[in-house]
């Protein structure tokens, strides 16, 4: 019978022999040398968009934007006393819906449009979980326009070209952290077009 021809790593013949554990089962044979040379698998990168942090609404703990990497991210800024504000059972009936397939959609409440926000975080959550059963991811209060508006909002507002004009705007980003949409305060969350938009975004691989 052939005996196969390995190869001793020099280091940890060397380590061994220093040890007394010198064995002839130590082997460096050329896979076991590949192997060693695989690069271990790293997590998705985070896109720069996503590089962001805020405070969770409900205790105002930090959280980063990167663990939605890979997902397809709605961007609401919400209000409480809008006209539009009925729009949250929309949104958290397009969370139930799609959210195992990858949607996720975060609220930012902001008192940046006829200050129709002026409550404090505890107040919003109480608010927003009371009144529509709200389960979706929601901050702390943030701004969303104008010189004091938070940098996510400004690379939103600079990708798009469109600001938010008033509350319950959209942004919709695709599952690699690069495409982004703008949508209009106006539009209802339950529009069909807007709904075939979500699951095209859904279809489309990061």
């Amino acid at each position: 019978m052939k005996s196969a021809l390995v190869h001793v790593n020099p280091r940890v013949f060397a380590r061994l022999a220093s040890s007394g554990l010198i064995a002839a089962s130590v082997l460096w044979g050329p896979a076991a040398q590949a192997q060693a040379r695989k690069p271990e698998a790293t997590a998705t990168a985070c896109p720069a968009l996503l590089q962001h942090r805020f405070d969770r609404l409900q205790d105002e703990k930090p959280q980063s934007l990167c663990q939605y990497s890979g997902r397809v991210v709605l961007v609401v800024n919400t209000a409480s006393f809008c006209g539009f504000t009925s729009q949250y059972e929309g949104l958290e009936a397009l969370y139930a819906k799609y959210k195992a397939q990858g949607l996720v959609v975060l609220g930012f409440p902001a008192n940046d449009f006829g200050r129709q926000e002026p409550g404090n975080n505890q107040a919003i959550a109480d608010f927003c979980e009371n009144t529509f059963g709200v389960k979706f991811p929601m901050f702390s209060k943030t701004s969303v326009v104008g010189r004091e508006a938070s940098p996510f909002y400004k690379q939103l507002a600079q990708k798009t070209g469109e600001t938010p004009q008033w509350n319950f705007h959209k942004y919709v980003i695709g599952r690699d952290g690069q495409t982004v949409r703008s949508y209009p305060s106006s539009l209802d969350p339950k529009n069909p077009s807007f709904l075939k938009d979500i699951e095209r975004f859904l279809s489309t691989k990061s």
